[in-house]
């Protein structure tokens, strides 16, 4: 039945518009103007060339404001600002406080979500630039963890060849010492 209804009122819109009884029916005013101008399937294109930048972007399907509900408020209140600001802070921790699969991990997120909203439609630019720079920010930490690991391991090497040759000197000082006890 109510299929029924809703298509015979479908069918029956442009009887109440105001052009067919010289004035328009009160209950159906606010039908006119949805119908004839605020729709986009009555816009032309020259309409969309005279817009600006900013009611270009808003009305486009990949702008700000996008058909999939809530896309634009989650990347507004998205956690991973909150992930990509706080590994910035982290830039001032000394390497050997970072934790490298942590930090490896926000690499992959960012890199293998960056990639997705490429590929799906409508592109979201907005989540793909939160998660361009979680990718930055966890590639320069993990740089600078396995440069912090590289020098430490270079250091340590440095580290035992001069254990090496003070265990020489003092055994030279030993022998030395042992020569001048014996008469």
């Amino acid at each position: 039945m109510a299929s029924t209804t809703s298509s015979i009122f479908r069918a029956s819109r442009p009887l109440f518009r105001q052009s067919t009884f010289g004035g328009a029916a009160p209950r159906f005013a606010y039908r006119q103007n949805f119908y004839q101008q605020g729709s986009r399937r009555w816009q032309s294109t020259t309409a969309n060339e005279q817009q600006g930048w900013f009611k270009r972007m808003w009305e486009s399907e990949i702008g700000f404001k996008t058909e999939e509900k809530g896309a634009f408020e989650a990347d507004l209140y998205s956690t991973q600002w909150a992930l990509v600001i706080a590994g910035i802070s982290d830039f001032a921790r000394p390497a050997e406080k970072l934790s490298f699969t942590q930090n490896f991990a926000l690499t992959c997120t960012g890199l293998i979500w960056t990639r997705w909203c490429m590929i799906i439609k409508p592109k979201n630019y907005l989540l793909a630039a939160v998660n361009f720079f979680l990718a930055l920010v966890g590639i320069v930490q993990v740089t600078r963890i396995g440069m912090y690991e590289s020098s430490k391991k270079k250091s340590a090497a440095a580290v035992v060849e001069d254990a090496k040759d003070d265990v020489k000197e003092n055994v030279k000082d030993v022998k030395d010492a042992v020569k001048a006890v014996k008469p």
